[in-house]
């Protein structure tokens, strides 16, 4: 490798995943002398992330100089990857994602993908990136690639690709995580496991499982079924997996939300959860612990000084797709992972202009997508309705078309469940009102939107409904101890 790349971050201001991805792409020999911008639009954040970043590289004696700016076309300037890490609305437009829908009955875990709150999400994000994509296309250097973690993110990585044009890989970490425990409950190392994931993001399907060339499949639910921890914690995932045949990526929590079956009674909704964590299903759970976290930042971050610094020498590199890519690209070391793309053929049995999660090979020839062909029967079926309601809602976003969006939260699965379309109406008029800041392409909507709830009349909701299983935020104390806790039982 000759010339020194340029990376930027965008959504810098996020300190876990900003400083994990930094931390794995300069554990890169390779990338120790490369160009690191930092942008975000909270400037507070973005600059406590970039200094202990750079604290923890001059401790390591590397030679790069962080650039922290909040023009973000300074930051893309000549950039030949950028990492999207952001969340259009922060917290304040998260909690009506997850509050009023609730009011309509619709009990969502994490509402970013798909179901009411992820659709509007969606609303927001892709409006921002098609921004971003404007300017990476005119100040980025010719080719850049925009590395997605941004949920929705199948729904931000197709507008990308299709409005944007600018080459949009979309990653995600739940089908790593699945790996780890198909092997556990195999009783298996996982690097002896050959594993294909297909589907869509956070609906991906371990469609073939092999150890020594023999497939496993078949030994998968029974050992979930018996696994203590597992058996527990996974109720939807394993219900999945006895119905379809097959596992799927994504957590109980965010599982649940993405079909019909498990959340649409209240009262039954505890008996597929599990608490002992909130990514298992607990009403508004990513809300909460993202909001803790974001309490502990802000008042607890000179401790984060005084911890350890990252190290470079790769014993600090972590798993996420992002640097490999970038080192495969650049080196010309092979790398295999499961990356978003548009399908264009790879899977036949879904629609060809959709984003499909499937395993990709990467060096210095570029990214290659094989063929995986059909699905399942069952497995393409459950994508496939989430599939249109994405493509509803990334031309609804694109266009500030309300009556496709309307339609698009109508046909989700578990808001269609529990909800009539009158019902749909009135809560999507009452989101794009309260998100009106974040949605400049809906003005007009907005304003019709704001003159019916103005005559009243209106639908009778639960104003003051928290949700089937909603566990009060923690104190800064209390996430203090656990931080700690978990620090001791590391070392």
């Amino acid at each position: 490798m000759s010339k020194k790349i340029k990376v930027a971050f965008i959504g810098a201001g996020s300190l876990v995943f900003t400083r994990t991805l930094f931390t794995d792409i300069v554990s890169v020999p390779e990338f120790q002398n490369a160009e690191i911008s930092f942008t975000d639009i909270n400037e507070e954040n973005l600059q406590k992330v970039a200094d202990l970043c750079q604290r923890d590289l001059d401790a390591g004696r590397i030679n790069i100089q962080i650039e922290a700016t909040t023009d973000r076309r300074t930051a893309f300037k000549d950039a030949d990857y950028i990492v999207n890490c952001v969340r259009i609305g922060g917290l304040e437009a998260f909690e009506t994602d997850i509050d009023i829908p609730l009011k309509y009955g619709v009990d969502q875990c994490v509402g970013d993908t798909l179901c009411t709150g992820g659709i509007m999400y969606g609303q927001r994000v892709i409006y921002e990136m098609l921004m971003f994509c404007k300017d990476i296309r005119e100040v980025s250097a010719p080719g850049a690639i925009l590395l997605n973690y941004s949920n929705p993110n199948a729904m931000a990585t197709w507008a990308c690709n299709k409005y944007g044009r600018v080459k949009t890989i979309g990653l995600c970490h739940g089908e790593i995580h699945g790996e780890d425990q198909i092997a556990e409950v195999l009783g298996l190392p996982r690097e002896e496991l050959d594993i294909i994931c297909a589907g869509i993001n956070h609906q991906t399907w371990y469609v073939s499982v092999k150890h020594n060339g023999v497939e496993l499949l078949d030994k998968i639910l029974p050992g979930f079924e018996s696994h203590e921890k597992f058996s527990e914690e996974e109720k939807v995932r394993i219900d999945i997996l006895k119905r379809f045949g097959y596992y799927s990526t994504e957590s109980n929590g965010h599982l649940s939300e993405y079909v019909a079956w498990y959340r649409k009674r209240p009262e039954e909704i505890e008996k597929w959860i599990n608490l002992d964590s909130w990514i298992n299903g607990e009403t508004g759970g990513y809300l909460r612990v993202t909001r803790e976290e974001r309490n502990w930042f802000d008042t607890e971050y000179p401790k984060l000084l005084q911890e350890a610094p990252k190290k470079f020498d790769g014993s600090d590199r972590g798993r996420e797709h992002c640097s490999y890519i970038i080192e495969a690209l650049e080196t010309g070391r092979t790398y295999r992972g499961h990356f978003n793309v548009m399908n264009k053929g790879c899977i036949t049995n879904l629609p060809d202009e959709s984003v499909v999660e499937v395993p990709c090979y990467v060096d210095g020839s570029g990214i290659s997508v094989p063929q995986v062909g059909d699905l399942p029967l069952g497995c393409a079926a459950v994508c496939s309705q989430s599939i249109w309601v994405q493509k509803m809602s990334v031309e609804a976003a694109v266009k500030g078309d309300e009556s496709l969006l309307k339609q698009a939260v109508l046909m989700d699965p578990l808001t269609g469940a529990v909800c009539n379309p009158p019902e749909v109406w009135q809560m999507v008029d009452e989101m794009l009102i309260a998100q009106e800041k974040w949605l400049p392409q809906y003005h007009s909507a907005i304003v019709k939107a704001k003159e019916s709830f103005k005559k009243g009349n209106l639908i009778k909701t639960r104003d003051n409904y928290r949700g089937a299983v909603r566990i009060k935020d923690k104190t800064i104390e209390e996430i203090s101890r656990e931080r700690e806790s978990r620090s001791i039982t590391a070392n």
